[in-house]
């Protein structure tokens, strides 16, 4: 008979409400992880508490207030709808399971509840594309230590990434060709990847090389010359390096030299979210048209596109039950 299965998609996880107190709880949880600030935890303590919280949480309910929806948040929605979509395509006998790394709903809230329905093999597919120790690796352990506390261990299958995979590249192409076709193709393609701070990647972080092979293929896809595409990163915080070049600086220097107009994809942005709808596609978008450019066109994310969706039964069909289990 096969093992009871269950799916377990896991994005990182968004204010559960429109409020100042509800978006500095979340972003408290976030930047306390030691994973994604790795500093000494007294300094970082005070920086956090004293300066950043009472700063950021006002400036960020901003943001979110920008790009709310009557379903609200709009990660948490294309999350579900992802959720939804998986389960349609799996069927009732594998059920798909949504855990957010920060906020809700918890891990341990979901996999308590798959526990005791008599989970018995639980895969685990965190929506990051490229593998990073501030995403992937802190999921990995958080879910360590979520059932290091359970008595009954389920075996676990973790997908770590699959910025390589065919079928993602593929999902990726098809969602700008489908672009091009409605709005018309744009001089230049800006690929733009969450930033990291550079010295995580001098300690050995994999995501850099991953972003750029990433980057590689989707170009390659599409057909599209050295001097067509760029690839840049984002959401830069603090003062130290991060990730160059800087998304914001690729943009002004394509303005001031004469590519007007510009299509952008967020290939490592499994759902749109703030960093997509409001830091792209309102900051950037200004920050483009001040510079003079005439043209700036977001491609959204593959959300529940169901490219996306069978790209994510695809990598998790080697684990699923077959008749031999």
């Amino acid at each position: 008979m096969p093992l009871k299965t269950a799916v377990l998609l896991s994005n990182l996880g968004t204010p559960d409400s429109l409020d100042r107190a509800a978006v500095k709880r979340f972003l408290k949880q976030f930047l306390s992880d030691r994973r994604v600030v790795e500093m000494p935890r007294l300094p970082w303590w005070l920086i956090l508490n004293g300066i950043i919280l009472p700063i950021r949480s006002g400036k960020t309910l901003q943001a979110y207030q920008r790009i709310w929806t009557d379903e609200g948040s709009p990660l948490m929605a294309y999350s579900l709808r992802q959720q939804s979509a998986l389960q349609q395509k799996l069927g009732s006998a594998v059920p798909v399971a949504l855990a957010m790394r920060y906020g809700k709903p918890s891990f341990k809230t979901v996999i308590d509840k798959l526990i005791q329905s008599g989970l018995e093999r639980l895969i685990v597919l965190p929506l990051y594309p490229q593998n990073s120790a501030t995403t992937t690796a802190t999921t990995f352990y958080h879910l360590a230590h979520t059932l290091a506390a359970t008595r009954h261990l389920p075996s676990i299958h973790f997908i770590d990434s699959y910025y390589q995979h065919p079928v993602y590249i593929e999902a990726l192409a098809n969602s700008v060709q489908a672009h091009w076709k409605n709005f018309a193709q744009q001089n230049h393609l800006l690929m733009s990847f969450h930033g990291l701070p550079q010295v995580n990647v001098d300690r050995g972080d994999p995501y850099y090389d991953q972003c750029q092979k990433t980057a590689n293929l989707l170009a390659d896809q599409l057909g599209l010359g050295e001097s067509h595409w760029s690839l840049c990163f984002q959401s830069r915080f603090g003062k130290q390096a991060w990730l160059k070049p800087y998304t914001s600086e690729v943009l002004r220097d394509l303005a001031v030299n004469g590519s007007k107009a510009v299509d952008i994809i967020c290939p490592g942005f499994s759902a749109d979210c703030l960093e997509t709808l409001d830091e792209i596609e309102i900051e950037y978008h200004d920050l483009f048209m001040q510079q003079g450019g005439e043209q700036f066109n977001y491609i959204a994310a593959l959300n529940d596109d169901d490219m996306h969706i069978e790209m994510m039964r695809t990598l998790l069909g080697p684990y699923l039950p077959t008749s031999q289990d």
